[in-house]
C-alpha cells in the first residue's frame, strides 16, 4: 500500500490513525477495534465491511508478548 495514501487515511468512525497489517491485508483501528479490508490494493473504509478485532489483536504488540515489534 502506498505510504502517502496510508498517511492520509483515518478511521471513518473515530477519525483516528490506522495501522496497516500487510499479512492480513487490512487497516486496523485499535481504538474502535475494527479492521478494514484492503481488496486489490484498495482500502474498503465502510464500517459495515469491517471485521471486529479480537481482544488480543487490540492489545499493543510488544517483544515480551511475542507479537510483532
Amino acid at each position: 500500500m502506498d505510504k502517502e495514501l496510508l498517511a492520509m487515511l483515518v478511521c471513518p468512525l473515530c477519525k483516528g490513525k490506522l495501522k496497516y497489517d500487510r499479512e492480513a491485508g487490512e487497516l486496523r483501528c485499535h481504538y474502535d477495534g475494527l479492521a478494514y479490508p484492503v481488496r486489490d490494493g484498495i482500502p474498503v473504509m465502510l464500517p459495515e465491511e469491517a471485521r471486529v478485532m479480537t481482544v488480543d489483536e487490540k492489545l499493543p504488540s510488544s517483544p515480551g508478548r511475542g507479537g510483532k515489534a
